[in-house]
């Protein structure tokens, strides 16, 4: 099957937009790539100060100077369900590894926040600039110049950007992301988002609303909604840093542990020691970008990737922009009903069929680029097959060929729409993204007053107090990285579809982010520039008409040419973002932020 022309046209000019930059990228790649083990150049005392905690038998492997040492990078910690399961993972790579004839050390951890515990709180203000703090904490555990390739553990909202931005500077290195996988499917998520609603509206108490949280996240691993989180790991895996089919195995299984051995196995195995030498910086380039995006289009993933794939790319010298997922969108089929999109979790997902369904059907539709580089091997088919366990091993067999439920999974001849549902929104309120694939039809184009809003708590309260039972356009100002870190905005999620739910024409219009959760409200969202940056959101006053129209990729502000141009930007004092639960510490991040459709980046990361 030949590509479809307008893939091969937004590639192309992608390629030529990212020329300089990625040849920059590919030469510093070349200078720091070695035939040798890398830690032959260290002096003895560095050598001996790197494994002198080591047991005998590796210290014997890594003074010969043979045999690969991988680092591993792990965001364990116990509070994130997701991560919990890493806590066992540095054991089973060590023995893989050594059984491949390598070495492995956990060279570093790197911080990981829990977005579903800090949601609504002041802490959310450090959530996306924490993506920033994992890139460098990837790169301090990697310049100790010991290791020849790396495994990055890793699952949640802004740790595997971290994690890959970190791995990108390495480009030298040979990188796998490791999973851990969902849990166990809990409630359903209909019940779920019931219940909350119910709570908003103060049908039901506390005690009901943490019992339906609870049977939800009840368990190690992923969150098993379609969020961020698990909108990463279907990214590695159409991006070729997982082995196939790693994605979606639930945690504390045999299949789980065997493919967590072949990761450290196959990591061995691409070293430039050997004959397979894979970098990162190989596997990931304008394609595998181009294959993200398509990934994120055709499954209904998260917003927050209109962000983070952009960051990703300028750490691997590939420029994108929002055009670019638009363009993508409009030819990608949605073949992925997952909740916020529908009501089943990514366990069905990946029962119904999964990744290796899916990459087939792109691939055999002329919708992917299928001459990439993975970790697995030079071409994305071998994707297109799944995981099982033999004995004790981890071995694949192609993917099924037709979908286990239709109403989860669909072929790209049967598409639940003909397009990827991620939209591009502009006019006279800045450059805007909406993700229509949760919304209804009859939802996508809203035309009412504006009610403005500096704080998402005062959304709350005029919702609990009556004053928004009307059709409305809810205008929240001062959220952008700039302003306080570009919070997720998902509280206001349940009373807006309360709202809905009653009947009036309601939206959000922000210059901040929702969530990966986001849902069945439209929601004009990562609008640039932000209010605090001079954006003309912030000419917007209670009362003006907003028209958002999905359909067409109209934000426009009605109001007439003359007093549009000579109203000023509303300002507000951001001090009151600048303190408690470590917001201080992040004052540097603000300041530095590039614009959301430039990756809300505060690392230096021109090339």
């Amino acid at each position: 099957m030949s590509l479809h022309p307008a893939l091969v046209e937004v590639t192309q000019r992608i390629i030529e937009r990212s020329k300089e930059s990625r040849t920059r990228y590919l030469e510093r790649m070349e200078q720091a790539a070695s035939k040798e083990p890398v830690r032959k150049g260290l002096a003895c005392t560095n050598q001996a100060h790197a494994w002198a905690a080591m047991p005998e038998g590796d210290k014997i492997m890594l003074r010969e100077m043979r045999q690969p040492n991988i680092a591993i990078v792990s965001a364990y910690n116990e509070m994130l369900s997701a991560h919990q399961p890493f806590e066992t993972f540095p054991a089973i790579i060590k023995k893989a590894a050594n059984e491949a004839g390598a070495t492995a050390q956990f060279a570093g951890g790197v911080p990981a926040m829990c977005d579903g515990v800090t949601q609504g709180q002041p802490g959310m203000e450090l959530s996306l600039f924490s993506r920033d703090v994992i890139a460098m904490s990837t790169a301090v555990a990697l310049s100790h110049n010991m290791f020849d390739a790396t495994l990055c553990l890793g699952v949640c909202d802004k740790i595997v950007p971290g994690l890959l931005i970190g791995a990108l500077q390495f480009s030298h290195l040979p990188t796998i992301f490791v999973p851990a996988g969902p849990m166990t499917s809990g409630i359903s998520n209909k019940e779920k988002a019931k219940t909350r609603q119910l709570f908003a509206e103060g049908k039901v108490g506390r005690e009901a609303l943490l019992a339906s949280e609870e049977g939800s996240y009840h368990g190690p691993g992923t969150c098993t909604f379609y969020g961020t989180a698990n909108s990463n790991q279907m990214l590695m895996e159409i991006m070729g840093l997982h082995l196939p089919g790693a994605a979606f195995t639930n945690p504390g299984t045999p299949l789980r542990d065997a493919l967590t051995a072949a990761a450290a196995k196959r990591a061995a195995a691409i070293t430039s020691l050997g004959n397979e030498y894979l970098p990162i910086g190989k596997v990931i380039d304008e394609k595998a970008i181009v294959n993200g995006i398509i990934g994120l289009l055709a499954t209904g993933g998260s917003t927050n990737h209109t962000i983070h794939l952009v960051a990703i790319a300028r750490a691997a010298g590939v420029i994108i922009n929002w055009s670019d997922f638009n363009d993508l969108s409009a030819i990608i089929p949605l073949l992925a009903k997952v909740y916020p999109n529908g009501s089943a979790d990514v366990n069905h997902f990946h029962a119904a069929g999964g990744m290796g369904y899916l990459i087939r059907e792109l691939l055999d539709a002329g919708l992917l680029h299928e001459d990439v580089y993975t970790v697995a091997g030079y071409g994305l088919r071998r994707y297109a097959q799944e995981p099982f366990l033999q004995d004790t091993q981890a071995v694949w067999r192609d993917a099924p060929t037709e979908s286990g439920d239709a109403d989860v999974l669909r072929p790209a001849s049967n598409p639940f729409q003909a397009d990827g549902g991620t939209k591009l929104l502009s006019g006279n309120l800045g450059r805007a993204v909406i993700k229509t694939s949760a919304v209804a039809p009859e939802h996508r184009v809203v035309e009412a007053p504006a009610i403005v809003f500096d704080d998402q708590d005062d959304v709350l309260a005029a919702f609990k107090r009556g004053e928004l039972e009307k059709d409305f356009i809810a205008v929240l100002r001062f959220q952008g990285p700039r302003a306080n870190g570009m919070p997720e905005l998902h509280k206001l999620t349940p009373p807006l579809g309360v709202l809905q739910d009653r009947g009036f024409k309601v939206a959000l219009v922000t210059d901040g982010r929702m969530s990966g959760a986001s849902g069945k409200v439209p929601a004009a969202i990562h609008i640039t520039p932000e209010v605090v940056s001079g954006g003309p959101l912030g000419k917007v006053r209670t009362g003006d008409v907003i028209l958002l129209n999905a359909e067409t990729g109209e934000l426009v502000a009605k109001v007439d040419q003359a007093e549009w141009d000579a109203r000023e930007v509303a300002t507000a004092d951001m001090a009151k973002n600048g303190h408690g639960m470590g917001r201080e510490l992040f004052a540097s991040f603000r300041a530095a932020a590039t614009g959301a459709e430039d990756g809300a980046l505060s690392l230096g990361l021109a090339h």
